[in-house]
């Protein structure tokens, strides 16, 4: 309550000031009357009293500087005289303001747009009830190797055996399924979780419940916050209404809140229902009772009191004992820990490491802007010498001085940040465009939240400091002599290198290392996009559907993409059309362990990705067909056809030719009718894959697709038409089809640039600022240099010196600068690049092109900044020179 009292009355003080002095007058006057009469009853005079109580008291207006000195008040009121004055100097130099928020607005933006990554992905929680306590767990194997899913017979006896969790929930955590209704039907991507799985992660719905305990086989269903705006308006009459998934009816029973999605940090699962009823709606086949079926996750929360580290000692005890009670599955494996919405194990590391990358080349942009401004500031500083000296001589102290000029680059540093900050909203806006080339649901978007604006003023701060600190320093401590005449302090002749030459030097030398690593990924982008992935990507539309969604048989499927292929092909401008299961360049796909009767049986790494085609496949997809022929209405009492690329060919049979022969998968037998060239299966910068096209017809029946069939069409014409109309004859056949993933080839490949495109982005725009800041570093110094130097250079023309000997004089100090720069920064720049050898598609790390471009450019463009400066030099008048003070 004191404190309380002092902070309102401190700021009554300073709303009225005159009343705050009058009430000080009015306990002065008091206090001297008290003492007056004190005095006077011990047998002093009136007047000599009076004049003993004024001498101990002193004046009243020293009286009250020492009362508004004793509160924080004072500091305030300090504070704020000296921001009303910084505000001041800085409206006269609108050009130094200017340069130096960009300067640092810039730097910032690019640390807070990588931070808003970091948050996304390290930071961000979800609103789930004390999320300190709830973990998810994994299955280890080989003696610690990390990480699996669980069987669902672990996730019983974790459940029955584990005294350190009060709940254990379980869940799969990608549902695909079909919504229809009275609009467009559409393919959503949900959960089916354990009846407990709402109450274990203690989510407070948006409307509605979770699963109650006895809806482990009820169809009910639990729609995602954005579906339900999306979907249904945000209606919240549709709770206790029946909807119809994937051909059958759930009833809602709640919403989740605004921003859960799920347990997991990437997903985006858009419904959630009962684990006992994924069967009704999944496609795979799952034996719950197989304990090496590892396909469920596994969430549970502490009890209170209970530490990760006890929790991780007790499953160490409950995985010993499954290991002896089921020796033949449960051999060597174990439980692995981590923190809920946590990213997955096997992505953390190569995670961790792109953004350690990343935030270290954003730094390296701050440090270049901080280089740059403290350049300004150091420039500025000398121009304020004798300013400075006269306010010395007038009796202020030079902690003041320093104080003054540390708001001012505060003041600014924190302009700049409110800058960065509305840079990165545009950047993570872009950045949350790109979308990887997957079928699953992803939650990819990062935005500037809490963790990013806190970030962003702390580090506007840092670097206020850091950039203001040293010509705060040196502005507040000049030579009086000196600075009075006018001399700068910061730069002797006679001294070949400044502290300003300095920080140029650092500037361009982080830019060379900056402008490398843009140019290595640029060209890499371009590399990557001109990659030969096998097929012709122009002129091909695709769509796709997913019949066993909407309770098709085998059979029926089989007819429908029949059907649909057919009546595609007849379509104006179709050239041809097929089906598949799974696109090239998805990122995933089904791979197998294949062998060949009579030869060696392959290593148990060697896995085989296999697609399944439908007839025209290959010249629909623009794969050339090297021997045998492509894929046609096969014969249903017939072999099960394959084609195989030329990788196949070379690892099981060494080159000879694999036509006519068999190939044993774990369940089916193909028989080999063609050979294709090698194409791209999974990602680009992969090593090229064994690959084997089975027959559609003949296969789905007894290995369903998980994300449906794509319809494929080579047109010639206008796309839009040919998607409109496709679209059109499918839903002549099934208006109750949703139908997704509609995009050209040409779309998908640049999906399937993510990474690249990311990274090139990035680094283009952090060398872009590079660049910029130090050609304003550079081309300061030397206008700097210029201004400083006009009486020498007019003494110089007096004496008969032509301009262009001036200019030179001019640009060879420049262009040392640059030289020597470019000198430490190409080392730097090649050790830099060999850790991103992993990130680059087509070149070296130690690229020549890159490493004579950027060199070459940069000496050019330091040129430029030189020559405007020694330009202006050169035309100095000697005698406006000479009559300078």
């Amino acid at each position: 309550m004191g404190i309380l009292r002092s902070i309102r009355s401190g700021l009554r003080a300073l709303g009225d000031k005159s009343s705050r002095n009058r009430e000080i007058d009015d306990e002065l006057q008091s206090f001297l009357d008290e003492s007056i009469a004190e005095k006077t009853r011990r047998g002093m005079s009136p007047e000599a009293a009076l004049r003993s109580a004024r001498a101990e008291i002193g004046s009243a207006a020293s009286v009250r500087q020492k009362v508004w000195h004793a509160g924080w008040e004072s500091t305030a009121d300090t504070l704020a005289r000296d921001l009303v004055y910084t505000g001041r100097r800085l409206r006269r130099s609108p050009g130094l303001v200017l340069v130096v928020v960009l300067s640092i607005g810039l730097g910032i933006a690019a640390n807070a747009t990588v931070f808003s990554i970091v948050s996304k992905f390290l930071l961000s929680g979800i609103p789930v009830g004390d999320p300190s306590t709830l973990i998810t767990l994994y299955r280890t194997y080989e003696r610690g190797q990390c990480c699996n899913e669980l069987p669902f017979p672990v996730y019983r006896d974790l459940r029955e055996q584990a005294k350190s969790f009060s709940s254990v929930a379980a869940y799969e955590d990608i549902l695909p399924a079909s919504l229809s209704g009275p609009i467009e039907p559409e393919r959503i991507w949900g959960q089916a979780a354990s009846e407990n799985y709402f109450d274990v992660a203690q989510v407070r719905m948006a409307a509605g419940r979770g699963f109650a305990a006895s809806e482990h086989r009820a169809p009910v269903i639990v729609l995602g916050y954005g579906l339900w705006k999306q979907r249904f308006g945000g209606d919240p009459a549709i709770v206790g209404k029946s909807i119809n998934v994937s051909g059958h009816p759930y009833m809602v029973v709640g919403i989740t809140p605004r921003g859960f999605h799920g347990l997991d940090q990437i997903l985006d699962p858009q419904f959630w229902i009962p684990l006992g009823k994924m069967s009704e709606i999944s496609l795979l086949p799952t034996s719950e009772e197989a304990r090496n079926n590892q396909w469920i996750r596994v969430a549970a929360r502490l009890k209170p009191g209970i530490t990760q580290t006890r929790a991780a000692q007790e499953l160490d005890v409950i995985a010993q004992r499954l290991i002896k009670a089921h020796p033949d599955t449960d051999k060597d494996d174990g439980f692995h820990i981590e923190p809920v919405n946590s990213v997955p194990p096997s992505f953390k590391k190569p995670l961790y490491l792109f953004l350690t990358a990343l935030s270290g080349v954003a730094l390296l942009v701050l440090l270049i802007a901080c280089a740059n401004v403290a350049n300004l500031l150091f420039a500025h500083g000398s121009e304020r010498q004798r300013e400075m000296a006269v306010r010395i001589a007038l009796g202020a102290t030079r902690v003041q001085l320093l104080r003054q000029l540390l708001i001012e680059s505060l003041l600014l540093s924190l302009s700049g940040g409110i800058l960065g900050v509305l840079l990165s909203l545009w950047a993570t806006f872009a950045l949350s465009s790109f979308r990887l080339p997957g079928p699953t649901m992803m939650d990819l978007a990062v935005h500037v939240d809490g963790h990013v604006l806190l970030y962003a003023f702390l580090l506007s701060l840092f670097a206020g400091l850091l950039c203001g600190f040293a010509p705060a320093w040196a502005a507040s401590r000049p030579l009086m002599p000196n600075a009075l005449k006018g001399e700068e302090a910061l730069a002797r002749p006679g001294h070949r290198f400044s502290l300003r030459s300095l920080l140029v030097v650092v500037q361009i030398t982080f830019s060379v290392v900056l402008l490398s690593g843009t140019v290595l990924f640029l060209r890499s982008l371009s590399s990557a996009a001109n990659i030969d992935v096998g097929f012709h990507s122009r002129g091909l539309v695709m769509m796709s559907i997913n019949p066993q969604l909407h309770r098709y048989t085998p059979e029926r499927s089989v007819q429908l993409l029949r059907t649909a292929r057919q009546s595609i092909a007849s379509l104006p401008g179709v050239l041809s059309a097929s089906t598949t299961d799974s696109v090239p360049l998805s990122m995933g796909g089904r791979s197998d362990g294949l062998e060949v009767p009579g030869r060696p049986k392959p290593k148990a790494s060697d896995s085989v990705d296999l697609y399944m085609a439908g007839p025209n496949y290959l010249s629909t997809l623009g794969i050339p067909l090297l021997a045998g022929r492509d894929f046609g209405e096969e014969n249903a009492g017939g072999p099960i056809v394959a084609v195989v690329n030329q990788e196949f060919v070379h690892k099981f049979f060494q080159d000879a030719s694999p036509l006519g022969h068999i190939v044993k998968g774990p369940h089916v037998t193909y028989q080999i009718v063609g050979v294709v060239k090698d194409i791209r299966s999974r990602t680009l910068g992969e090593n090229q894959r064994p690959i084997l096209y089975r027959s559609l017809d003949r296969t789905l029946a007894s290995d369903a697709s998980f994300d449906g069939y794509t319809l494929m069409a080579r047109y010639e014409g206008d796309s839009t038409a040919l998607i409109a109309a496709m679209q059109h004859e499918i839903h002549a056949l099934d208006p109750s089809l949703a139908i997704f993933n509609i995009q050209t080839m040409e779309d998908h490949m640049r999906d399937a640039l993510f990474l690249p495109r990311l990274v090139g982005m990035l680094f283009t725009v952090f060398g872009t600022s590079g660049l910029l800041l130090s050609v304003i570093g550079l081309s300061s110094v030397m206008s700097y240099a210029v201004s400083r130097r006009t009486r020498e250079i007019g003494v110089r023309m007096a004496m008969g010196a032509r301009a262009s000997q001036v200019q030179a004089l001019f640009l060879r100090g420049g262009m040392r600068l640059a030289l020597i720069s470019v000198a430490l920064g190409v080392p730097l720049a090649l050790a830099a690049a060999r850790l991103t050898t992993s990130l680059l598609y087509g070149i070296q790390p130690w690229d020549p092109v890159t490493f004579i471009l950027v060199p070459a450019l940069l000496v050019l463009v330091s040129l430029l900044a030189c020559w405007l400066p020694s330009r202006r030099a050169s035309h100095v008048d000697p005698i406006a020179a000479l009559r300078m003070d």
